[in-house]
């Protein structure tokens, strides 16, 4: 399995841990959480091991983004995710889901 990322930023975060884009901060602990959680969907071989986690609250999106995937970083942010038929993961954004429920 293998991770991409759809945005700069979050390429960035992975690797970097800061992101040269300001609209795109976020606190260390955040980013840290990012980090491992990201390692996390590395090292599964498919989606559905990602349930053994329960901590993750894996789930497929419905309504205005089907087709996505999600898992959380903690309780205020999660991780948007696309996988391929081959098993292999886009990272799509990560999400303020203070922001989401308004």
């Amino acid at each position: 399995m293998e991770i991409s990322f759809e945005k700069d930023y979050l390429r960035e975060l992975f690797y970097d841990g800061v992101t040269s884009d300001k609209q795109h901060r976020y606190q260390l602990d955040i980013v840290k959480r990012y980090v491992r959680v990201v390692n996390i969907l590395d090292s599964v071989d498919q989606p559905i091991d990602l349930f053994r986690y329960r901590s993750l609250h894996y789930e497929k999106l419905v309504g205005d983004k089907a087709g996505l995937e999600s898992v959380r970083v903690n309780n205020q942010y999660r991780i948007e995710f696309k996988t391929s038929a081959e098993g292999d993961i886009t990272i799509c954004s990560i999400t303020d889901l203070s922001n989401h429920y308004k």
